[in-house]
């Protein structure tokens, strides 16, 4: 079987290209993005690998199918932008990587934490400019704080040992609770109860109808004034016009990002020589409070090699016919 890879860069080459040392399947990279236009390419391709900001609706799902391929593999976790339905009407076979690395992405939202804190970035600058002074980088002891996890799968279970570690008092909330995180000193309350409670909020919840803007008008008037919010899981898990008149008024003290509502027009490519049309993120960037990264949580060695071996390794079980695909994506 062959893949037709989309929204190559440099790094995926590289990991797929070691990973694929072991397994020998025929790979055809391209650098653009997967949408209705460029579906044509992936023609005569029993497989296509696609990342977050490819567009895999139905109209594409239709248009691959015709062209022969078979199989779409995720090279992520999430899988809110892929239209399940059209995939199983054309019999097309979904597989994602579903765990490649949680420590990465946990140990980024602490990174978030760490810098919004202590202004880390602000006193690099600062220091290169020969400016020495600590005026307006007064941070905050993480010791002793509140933090709220929303979301206690994988990732959110060992963001909270994380802060548990630091001396933090760790409360969450998820529709089903982790019994070892309640042995271990976790407590879990009602969602307006979290946000009433907290100095700090990450967010390791996926997307769905449920969870779609959980971080919006009413959730903002709920939480402490000062309140730092932290989302490393996806952009839509907030209402981004929520939460700028937050940070307008002062109600929210800290915002850190690495996933972005509009993001698929923006992370993953240089715009350094171009102006952005997206208003809001604009706006966000003009808050000295607000930390944005582009989607680089994952961006470690160890997941961008677990993330080349299990999408290879789904292809693999695919083409052997396995009954059982335990990495398939169904409604």
């Amino acid at each position: 079987m062959k893949i037709a890879f989309f929204n190559t860069k440099s790094y995926d080459q590289a990991y797929f290209d070691k990973a694929n040392e072991a397994f020998d399947i025929p790979i055809n990279y391209f650098e653009t993005s997967l949408n209705a236009d460029t579906a044509t390419l992936a023609r005569e391709h029993e497989a296509v690998c696609v990342f977050v900001n490819d567009t895999v609706d139905a109209e594409v799902i239709e248009k691959l199918a015709e062209g022969g391929t078979k199989v779409i593999l995720l090279r992520s976790a999430g899988f809110n932008h892929i239209d399940i339905e059209a995939a199983e009407k054309h019999k097309v076979t979904l597989l994602r990587v579903p765990a490649y690395s949680p420590h990465a992405v946990a140990e980024h939202a602490l990174a978030l934490i760490m810098t919004l804190n202590r202004k880390t970035h602000k006193a690099y600058n600062r220091v290169r400019e020969n400016n020495f002074s600590l005026e307006r980088l007064t941070g905050f002891d993480l010791y002793g704080k509140k933090v709220g996890v929303i979301g206690t799968g994988k990732i959110g279970a060992i963001f909270a040992r994380n802060m548990q570690g630091l001396g933090c008092e760790v409360v969450a909330f998820d529709p089903y609770p982790d019994d070892e995180l309640e042995k271990q000193g976790v407590k879990y309350l009602e969602l307006d109860e979290l946000f009433g409670e907290v100095d700090i909020i990450s967010l390791h919840t996926p997307l769905n109808d449920k969870t779609h803007h959980i971080i919006n008008s009413h959730a903002v008037s709920l939480m402490k004034k000062g309140v730092m919010i932290i989302n490393t899981s996806r952009g839509a898990l907030i209402d981004t016009k929520a939460v700028i008149k937050g940070l307008k008024d002062g109600h929210i003290g800290y915002l850190g990002i690495d996933v972005y509502e509009q993001e698929e027009q923006l992370f993953f490519k240089d715009l350094s020589e171009t102006i952005i049309p997206d208003d809001m993120i604009a706006r966000l960037m003009s808050f000295p409070n607000v930390l944005v990264t582009a989607h680089q949580a994952f961006f470690t060695a160890e997941a961008l090699t677990e993330i080349a071996h299990t999408t290879l390794q789904n292809l693999q079980d695919f083409a052997d016919e396995k009954s059982d695909l335990p990495n398939e994506v169904k409604r």
